[in-house]
């Protein structure tokens, strides 16, 4: 097991390549989330800092895009090579302060590391199009160009993933800079993946690292050197960022919440798709937004699945997030655990069947930790807001259907539509859902269908608000705009021959 840090750190900022003291007054705790102890504490960085941090950004981009794109996918090149050694370190920062298990920490540093093999793609990505003789002489090329400076807002459930893999790496490969603000719950992990990104030779003010407020990052939504704004998070903050960005001319993309359903039919394989979905529904302890907590399932099995369910999700094992054994963490902090717990009293009330309950869970020795068991609701019914709303935690719900059209209708009527799945051995079935689920992200016998990242991350519905989803071509267009060349050259020759012979008879091309 990992040491638990004892030494409470002040956390600075990176501006222009230095990192520095805030000059606030103002912090927030980061904490330990087995334990419950605070670890370090993040500033709430003032307005002249983003502000700053902007127009550090600006002038990076002016020397930064003129760089070749070869120098600029070195530089990708090297942090990646550097993240595979520290991959490791960079776990456990994320166990510590998240709370999830180190394997899926480390699953998390490599989807980095993938999507930093997508970025040094960017040459081939950025490629535009061409066509000789559009007209009599005339000849068009397009070329996709950098904009500018561009925000990352990042959320608190992947510190390294979303920032660091979804936003950072396409962003600056395609000769553009970010002012990142990190999830104040969780910056230690970003300042870590920073320094490693500077170590690799990036120069200084193309990457500016913050933590704030809302009212500070506000500021990213309207400052007119912003050019586009990357956001994950809740879809309230999603509409307002939405919203207010692109009334400023900014380009958004904004991935929000979920409440993905799963079905499951009858000839479905009971047991391999009640793991996946123990997997899918309880991993990170439930806290992304590919998780799969609501479940349709056939009557004529449910009985029996369900009881397979609960007899594998009783068998992880909850313990501190940074002990190799565990399976099941910590969620991120005592409010969200109180969120969460929230919720299972909701479904109570609202008279869902209580099968397994994560409410009372106390690991020995880490009693302060931020808790919550595996839990089972039966018997949800669509009136019931525990079967509408996104929990993001460990608690799955399960809504009895007659037939696969029953439980479609179900799925598809959720203002939500990240991802969707089935479990079915039958084509024709695989086949329907893949076709007429609402959600863009799909999986046929698969509990987290999230795309590697040469494919879009592609939310639906109120699950995303803008033009382009991030990663994959999507992201390089995001991160573009496209510039359309029309040219037609004259030569002495062209001057003095004034007619030419053409299929159609003799022209004249004065």
């Amino acid at each position: 097991m990992a040491q638990v840090v004892s030494e409470v750190k002040t956390l600075q900022i990176c501006i222009d390549g230095e990192w520095r003291e805030s000059t606030t007054e103002k912090y927030m705790p980061v904490t330990d989330s087995s334990t419950g102890l605070v670890i370090a504490n993040a500033p709430q960085a003032t307005a002249a800092e983003v502000e700053e941090a902007i127009k550090t950004a600006h002038e990076a981009f002016l020397l930064w895009s003129e760089l070749t794109i070869q120098k600029r996918c070195q530089v990708i090149y090297k942090w990646k090579g550097l993240l595979e050694q520290h991959m490791e370190e960079i776990a456990v920062l994320v166990s510590t302060e998240l709370g999830k298990n180190l394997d899926e920490a480390r699953g998390e540093v490599i989807k980095v590391v993938e999507a930093c093999e997508t970025a040094m793609a960017a040459p081939m990505l950025m490629k535009g199009e061409s066509l000789m003789n559009v007209a009599r002489g005339h000849d068009t090329v397009s070329y996709r160009e950098s904009l500018g400076v561009f925000a990352g807002i990042a959320p608190f459930n992947f510190p390294a993933m979303i920032p660091f893999g979804w936003m950072i790496p396409l962003c600056i490969v395609t000769g553009n800079t970010m002012v990142l603000k990190a999830a104040s719950m969780v910056p230690t992990t970003a300042v870590r993946m920073l320094e490693l990104l500077q170590e690799a030779g990036l120069p200084k003010g193309v990457v500016n690292l913050v933590t704030c407020g809302r009212n500070e990052a506000e500021i990213l939504l309207t400052h007119p050197l912003v050019r586009g704004v990357s956001f994950v998070g809740s879809t309230s903050v999603g509409k307002h960022i939405y919203s207010v960005a692109a009334a400023h001319g900014k380009r958004v993309q904004a991935q929000t919440e979920a409440k993905n359903h799963g079905i499951v039919l009858a000839d479905a394989a009971l047991e391999r798709s009640a793991a996946g979905i123990v997997n899918s529904t309880f991993g990170c302890a439930g806290m992304r937004c590919m998780a799969l907590p609501t479940l349709c399932i056939q009557e004529s099995i449910a009985d029996e699945f369900v009881n397979t369910l609960k007899t594998f999700a009783e068998q992880r094992i909850i313990g501190c997030a940074y002990d190799a054994k565990t399976e099941l963490g910590p969620v991120v902090s005592a409010d969200h655990r109180d969120f969460v717990m929230n919720w299972i009293d909701k479904a109570v009330a609202e008279g869902a069947e209580l099968i397994l309950d994560g409410r009372d869970v106390q690991v020995p020795g880490f009693e302060d930790g931020y808790f919550v068991g595996p839990t089972i609701f039966d018997h949800v019914t669509e009136d019931m807001s525990c079967g509408r709303e996104e929990v993001f935690g460990p608690v799955t719900f399960i809504k009895r259907v007659s037939d696969f059209e029953e439980a479609l209708t179900i799925a598809n009527n959720s203002r939500f539509a990240n991802g969707s799945c089935i479990f079915t051995e039958s084509g024709y079935y695989s086949r329907e859902f893949a076709k007429r689920t609402h959600a863009g992200m799909v999986g046929i016998n698969v509990g987290i269908p999230v795309p590697v990242s040469f494919f879009p991350f592609a939310g639906h519905k109120e699950s995303f608000f803008g033009e382009s989803h991030c990663l994959g071509a999507d992201g390089v267009n995001f991160y573009t705009e496209t510039k359309c060349v029309t040219s037609r050259w004259f030569t002495e020759v062209d001057k003095a021959q004034k007619k030419v012979s053409t299929w159609e008879g003799t022209v004249d091309r004065t």
